[in-house]
């Protein structure tokens, strides 16, 4: 499956210090600047092809570091994770003001709240 401009450039994200520096170089004006192939050749001053195969040789390099390392999928479960926490935060709040009016409660949200906050900024 042909993989979305969002999920190269997650990869790029992860892994594009991997890449020699003219793969870097092309994958970005490709992907992140969204010039077309014409376009990237003529200012690299080689071959529409060229950029191609070097284009086509970092996503594959760009694959294989995800299918070793895992780290975009990890990266990803985690979002979703926090995301699901929050909202379960959230319900905790809500219900300790309707009915539970606990102190203890209201800091327990105020600490999983904090350590949501440092999650995603450490992300």
């Amino acid at each position: 499956m042909k993989a979305t401009p969002l999920e190269m450039s997650l990869l790029f994200d992860f892994y594009g210090e991997t890449l020699t520096e003219k793969q870097r170089e092309l994958f970005d004006l490709y992907y992140n600047e969204d010039l077309s192939l014409s376009e990237i050749a003529e200012h690299a001053g080689i071959t529409r092809q060229g950029v191609r195969d070097s284009i086509k040789r970092a996503e594959h390099a760009l694959h294989e570091m995800e299918d070793k390392l895992g780290l975009v999928a990890r990266y990803g479960d985690t979002e979703r994770c926090a995301e699901e926490l929050q909202h379960e935060v959230e319900q905790l709040h809500e219900l300790n003001a309707a009915q539970l009016h606990s102190a203890e409660a209201d800091e327990i949200v105020s600490r999983m709240t904090a350590l949501l906050e440092q999650l995603r900024q450490e992300a």
